[in-house]
């Protein structure tokens, strides 16, 4: 028994590094006719993706806007949209987003993932897996000290998210529309993602309603078809982002000076789901904790009467409505989502392809010369690491 565990911990190493490798190399480099093999069912969900209109967060497609007004407006590289135009964003997103804000949707439960805090903030988050699409995120993030309009300013502020850094993965932004009378806007962003990805490319139509002092607002992709596709930028066509902004108590004192942002968040990437929750697990909490001080730069900016950018301003222009009415229209009241607290670790090993593992452990074992033992130790290595939810 001494003898196996020493083998075994000398295999431990080269195990994780080749499982690791193939990792990155599949990321870079996925042929075609293996899509199917690593992401599963992902082949069939990319090409809806890329042969029908992209779905606009409620579970049906979102019809395209009339393209003639983006990009159209002569004399300015922002087209002003009509008054009378159908907008990217319409109530039918606000309905959704206050499905999800009272958790009547009806969707699976949310288990939750991370309850992490700072001096000034508080964070929680959870997610969940529909039976179709990418893994759905929601969050909960206290800031102390701070009112929902300057934390709404705060998250529409695009040259602020460049400026101060906070939102590191931002490389790009531009303004493709926005309606002066709605707020309502369709700006294009470009994301950094690791070297072993080209960059994300996204198409956002993003518009805010407010009930009383909390602020619903609604940020998901739209299609463009004037703004042509990219050979180094990989547009992400399904894309949801939203959140409630409102007041809270603070933990201090039990006044209302703290303020609560309830995130919403899916999106498909191009990335295998289950590698997608991995690193969203994994970094999650490194991007959310720069937050915290990128707004209280914006606090002291603001503060110190900085001007108010254009995004900024056109984040002021918000759509009022009665929240209680609204729900007065709800389909479903009784359809509710339930929250699991506590989530069952899983082996982040356990969804990859059975036979990759096990074809691994065949060439190493060939390519080993330290006999029948060695031989034996890897194979049930590979045996336990390809029956899902078993650890070694």
């Amino acid at each position: 028994m001494g003898g196996v565990v020493a083998e075994l911990a000398i295999l431990a190493a080269p195990l994780w590094i080749a499982a690791l490798m193939g990792l990155l190399l599949g990321w870079a480099w996925r042929p075609r006719w293996a899509t199917g093999i690593v992401a599963g069912g992902e082949k069939a969900a990319d090409s809806v993706v890329a042969c029908s209109p992209p779905s606009d967060g409620l579970g049906g497609p979102s019809l395209d806007p009339p393209m003639a007004t983006l990009l159209s407006c002569s004399g300015s590289s922002v087209a002003q949209q009509p008054d009378g135009e159908k907008s990217a964003v319409t109530e039918n997103d606000l309905q959704h987003l206050c499905q999800l804000v009272e958790m009547t949707d009806g969707g699976p439960a949310w288990r939750k993932m991370m309850e992490k805090s700072l001096p000034n903030m508080s964070y929680h988050a959870w997610q969940r897996d529909p039976q179709t699409g990418p893994p759905q995120y929601r969050s909960s993030t206290v800031l102390e000290d701070a009112t929902p309009e300057i934390v709404r300013d705060f998250f529409w502020d695009d040259e602020f998210r460049i400026k101060n850094g906070w939102d590191d993965m931002l490389l790009q932004h531009s303004t493709l529309e926005e309606c002066p009378s709605t707020g309502a806007m369709v700006v294009q962003w470009v994301r950094k993602f690791p070297f072993f990805c080209s960059d994300r490319e996204y198409i956002i139509g993003r518009r805010i309603w407010q009930s009383d002092r909390s602020y619903y607002c609604v940020t998901k992709g739209v299609p463009c078809s004037s703004v042509p596709r990219c050979n180094k930028l990989r547009r992400v066509d399904l894309y949801y982002s939203s959140w409630c902004i409102r007041p809270v108590a603070s933990k201090r004192d039990g006044q209302m000076t703290a303020c609560e942002v309830l995130l919403f968040h899916h999106e498909n990437m191009g990335i295998p789901w289950e590698i997608a929750k991995l690193g969203v697990r994994q970094g999650m909490w490194g991007c959310v904790k720069k937050v915290e001080p990128g707004f209280r730069a914006y606090q002291i900016a603001r503060t110190s009467k900085e001007p108010v950018s254009q995004s900024s301003s056109m984040g002021q222009i918000v759509t009022k409505f009665d929240a209680d009415h609204l729900r007065s229209f709800d389909d479903n009241p009784g359809s509710s989502s339930d929250v699991v607290e506590v989530e069952k670790q899983k082996h982040w090993a356990c969804n990859i392809p059975k036979f990759l593992v096990v074809g691994g452990a065949v060439a190493l074992a060939c390519t080993l010369d330290h006999g029948l033992v060695t031989k034996a130790v890897i194979f049930g290595v590979a045996r336990r690491f390809a029956k899902p939810g078993k650890r070694l």
